[in-house]
Formats: C-alpha cells, sequence, structure tokens
C-alpha cells in the first residue's frame, strides 16, 4: 500500500470500517484509484454518528405511536379549492403578480431512477403514452412557459420562473443530456439551474458500510430532505437571493398533474404571510397509506400512516370527513428567507430516517448475494422534516383528481401508481377542461357522450359560467392538451365551445385535431 493509502486505512481502522479494504489486493490499480476518490471525500465519524442517532431514533420511535401527541390542521391556517371558492380568484391574481415581477422560483425533486417502472433512466423522461409521448419533464417545462406568458399577459412585463432542478449522482448527467438534446423545452437555459444532492452508504444493522461489489460501496441518495444540505453546499440559495427570488414552489417530478408554481397555492401563502405552506389532497380512506400533515406537540409535520392506530385513522369530524385527513403530496411553499434559515440553522439538527432495505452486498468470500430479506438500512431525510421551524405555516388542499397522480410503479392488473393511471388521470382532466369550455364528445356513432356534473367545486379557477362537468362513463377519453395552450383549463373556449369531437382529440398550438386510429 502507498502512503496515502495506508493513511486511508488508518482513518476506516479508527472508524470501524477497515472491512472496506478486505478485497483490495484483487482490484486493478483503476478500482483502487476509484475506490480510493470514493473513501478520501467520505466523513466516517459524521457517517457513524447519523447511523447512532437513526437506530436510536427508529428503535423508541417502534415503540410509541402518535396518537395522543397528534391534533388536526386548525381551520384558519387551512385554504381549500372547494371551501374557499370566492377566495380563489384573489389568490390567483397575487400568484400570477409575484410571478410577474419574477419573485417566484420553482424546485424540482428529481433524484429518483425509474427502477420500479422498469427502466434504469431517470423517472422525468418517462412516457406513459399519451397521444404525444410527451415526458414528464417536457409536460413541467411547458407549463413554465405558460405560467410565464399568462402573467406577462397581467402586467404588461417581461418575466422568468427559473427552475432548479435536484438529481442525484445517478441522475444528473443523463438528466443535463435529456435537456440538452431538447433544448430545454424552449425554456431559457440560463434559468435552468441543475444541482445534485448527497449519497449516504448503505449500512448493516451493526453500522458496517456494505461493499456492493469487491470494490464499491453500495451508495443510495440522502432522502428528498437532502435538499436542505445541498442548497448550501451548491450555491443554490445564493443564485436565488442574488436572481432576486422571495418564493420558491417545491415537488417531487412524479406527479403528472403537478401545477407548476401554481399561481393560486402562491397567492394563498403570500395573503396569509406564510413562511411554509403544504399543498395536501383529503384522504377519505383511513387505510390510504398516506403520509397525514398535523400537529404533533404543537408542531406541524407530517405523520405516516404506520405511525398511528388505525383507530385514530378512523376517526371523523362532525361534518363526516376523516378528522385526520391533509394527505400530503410533497408539494409545498417556502419564502427565500425561510430556507436561508434552514440551511445556515436548522438542518444540522434534522434526524436521519432508518428505511430497512434488502441491499445486494458481497459476502468475504467476495460472492455476490441478493438477499430475500432486509439486511440493512439506508438513511434519508425527509423535505416536510423542516415543517416544525416554520413561524407561519398554512395548508392548502387541492382536488386529488385535478392535481395528485403519481408515477411510481409499472403496469401492472389493476394496479395503483403506473403509467395507465397517470395517463388516464391527465386526459380526465383535459377532457374535463374541454366539457367546462362548452365542447363536447360523440362516439362512434354520432352520439352525444352524456355529461353529468361532477362532485366537488372547480379544480382550476376559470369563470364562473363554467360548470363543472364530467362524462357519464369511467372510461377515459382520449384527449390532451398541450400545456402551451392551457395552464388550468383557462382559454379553450375559442378553441371548442359548440363544438363536436371525436376521440382521440389533441388540442395544441396549431388548433384542435382528432386523430384518427392509426395517430395520424
Amino acid at each position: 500500500m502507498d502512503p496515502s493509502t495506508s493513511k486511508l486505512a488508518q482513518r476506516l481502522a479508527e472508524a470501524g470500517q477497515s472491512h472496506l479494504l478486505q478485497f483490495w489486493n484483487e482490484l486493478a490499480p483503476e478500482e483502487q484509484a476509484n475506490m480510493t476518490l470514493d473513501l478520501e471525500v467520505m466523513n466516517f465519524e459524521e457517517i457513524n454518528g447519523f447511523f447512532k442517532n437513526a437506530m436510536e431514533i427508529s428503535s423508541s420511535s417502534k415503540q410509541e405511536k402518535m396518537d395522543s401527541r397528534m391534533e388536526p390542521v386548525p381551520r384558519d391556517v387551512l385554504g381549500s379549492v372547494t371551501r374557499d371558492r370566492d377566495s380563489l380568484k384573489d389568490w390567483e391574481i397575487e400568484g400570477l403578480h409575484c410571478i410577474a415581477q419574477s419573485k417566484v422560483a420553482v424546485l424540482l425533486l428529481a433524484g429518483g431512477q425509474g427502477t420500479r417502472l422498469g427502466v434504469t433512466y431517470p423517472k422525468g423522461m418517462y412516457d406513459v403514452g399519451l397521444p404525444s409521448h410527451k415526458t414528464l419533464f417536457q409536460i413541467q417545462a411547458e407549463r413554465i412557459l405558460k405560467l410565464e406568458q399568462l402573467a406577462e399577459q397581467t402586467q404588461n412585463t417581461k418575466c422568468h420562473i427559473p427552475w432548479y432542478i435536484m438529481t442525484s449522482g445517478r441522475t444528473m448527467d443523463s438528466t443535463k443530456e435529456f435537456f440538452s438534446h431538447h433544448n430545454y423545452f424552449g425554456l431559457d437555459k440560463n434559468n435552468v439551474i441543475f444541482f445534485q444532492q448527497g449519497m449516504l452508504p448503505a449500512m448493516d444493522y451493526n453500522g458496517k458500510i456494505i461493499l456492493e461489489s469487491k470494490g464499491k460501496l453500495s451508495m443510495a441518495p440522502d432522502g428528498n430532505g437532502g435538499l436542505y444540505r445541498a442548497l448550501g453546499n451548491q450555491g443554490i440559495v445564493d443564485d436565488m437571493q442574488q436572481r432576486k427570488i422571495e418564493f420558491i414552489h417545491v415537488y417531487c417530478v412524479d406527479n403528472i398533474l403537478v401545477k407548476v408554481a401554481d399561481p393560486a397555492f402562491v397567492g394563498f401563502c403570500v395573503q396569509k404571510g406564510a413562511d411554509c405552506g403544504a399543498k395536501v389532497v383529503e384522504k377519505t380512506n383511513p387505510t390510504e397509506a398516506v403520509g397525514v400533515v398535523c400537529k404533533v406537540d404543537g408542531h406541524y409535520q407530517v405523520v405516516e400512516y404506520s405511525e398511528i392506530t388505525l383507530a385514530t385513522a378512523q376517526k371523523r369530524s362532525a361534518d363526516g370527513r376523516l378528522m385526520f385527513n391533509a394527505g400530503n403530496v410533497a408539494n409545498h411553499f417556502f419564502t427565500l428567507s425561510f430556507l436561508k434559515d434552514i440551511v445556515q440553522k436548522y438542518e444540522p439538527q434534522l434526524q436521519h430516517h432508518v428505511a430497512q432495505k434488502k441491499i445486494p452486498h458481497v459476502d468475504t468470500q467476495g460472492q455476490l448475494i441478493k438477499p430475500d430479506k432486509p439486511n440493512g438500512i439506508k438513511m434519508e431525510k425527509f423535505v416536510f422534516d423542516i415543517f416544525q421551524f416554520a413561524k407561519t405555516f398554512v395548508v392548502y388542499e387541492v382536488l386529488r383528481e385535478d392535481e395528485f397522480s403519481p408515477l411510481k410503479n409499472a403496469d401492472s392488473q389493476d394496479g395503483k401508481d403506473t403509467p395507465t393511471t397517470a395517463r388516464h388521470a391527465l386526459m380526465s382532466l383535459h377532457h374535463r377542461w374541454v366539457l367546462n369550455a362548452g365542447g363536447h364528445f360523440i362516439d362512434e356513432n354520432g352520439t352525444r357522450v352524456p355529461a353529468i356534473p361532477r362532485d366537488g367545486g372547480a379544480g382550476s379557477v376559470t369563470d364562473d359560467v363554467n360548470i363543472n362537468l364530467k362524462d357519464g362513463t369511467d372510461l377515459p377519453i382520449k384527449c390532451e392538451i398541450s400545456p402551451l395552450v392551457s395552464y388550468g383549463g383557462e382559454g379553450l373556449e375559442g378553441l371548442v365551445n359548440g363544438k363536436e369531437f371525436r376521440p382521440t382529440l389533441m388540442i395544441d398550438k396549431s388548433g384542435a385535431h382528432e386523430l384518427v386510429k392509426n395517430g395520424v
């Protein structure tokens, strides 16, 4: 071993991680060099501390349910698209005003690969099979473009919505390449800023770092809460300050219905003087495995389904709704000053959560083992861990069918959160937009498909004349509207009012077209 390697060996011995070099002499020089690079940047003392704290918190929280310490979100901090319909237009105007002044940025959490979808590339590059074959990245980029346009029209001034995209070590290069290849989908590339979340090693239950091959450590992104450390480390907060950004909308890449920089959500938070806000959907099924936003010991946080008893999950309020019904959808508002406080003061106080995983590893003989039960942990922080530090926290409730359909799993029979459910959710939303704008669909016999009023309120802020409708059928009608034409259902009357369409209907910048079976 050369002197630098023996120094590394000494550091590893002090940290109780000497086993990482057990195959050193079997590695080619290039593999040795790569492994040295990986190990030299690691703060083993810090990692061992993370492990110790994470395991202590994990074992103490397993025993204790949260029930007695929880309170639901009070009505005075809650805004709702169904219960506050009279305020929606005001909130939207406020949000568009902030956007027009280039005070709003969006921050996309895009560190995940599409492993559960059966692909090796980043999730944002996935095509769910829409008639246009647009990817999630393209849909979101075009929503930003359209929103810039709408804001400019209200103020008669040029504006920008910078897009900060947090990738992980595994997705950074392919994401940047994809954007470059597609010319940033029409956005100014100076306003698309990529940065990378940190990585942490996977560890066994004794705190030993796991080797995934003889010369490679098993590494994983440090959770979407790794955002706050990355914002500081990579100068993103400074960049936001230079651009005079005041408000940031944070969301996850996998939601095909996401209203990027939603002006009504931004406007609601700004009018309430909030430094932190969470967009939620109503949880209607007590056993749905979704975290809920609530107060615990007087502080806001997200409580996971596994942390409460069924009796608490089933509790109902006087109006019949679930008492704990604010379903978290990883969609948040922050002021820049709050984010600066988090990065500078509070981030080190955030604790890691433990995820038990089946982690492929090499045994002492160097053989690859693929375990069939969990054999170690990955440590991660969550983006919502910082709610507790907010001075003024608000919650904004939206309709699930209008704003939340995550893409997580590959297609399967009756599958949940699949490409098919995401595609259907978007086409169903666009179908309703056409109906609300006065258009109609007809079947192959030329008969109008009956339309019935939909329960709940309008999903977008549109004129009162638009009654909210859906068709009297559970099968989604094939209909896709380009975000470059409409951000939230607005501006479609001129294209569809009083007209009849056969599916598949495509509405893009060149107008409304019916696609025949072969896609022409």
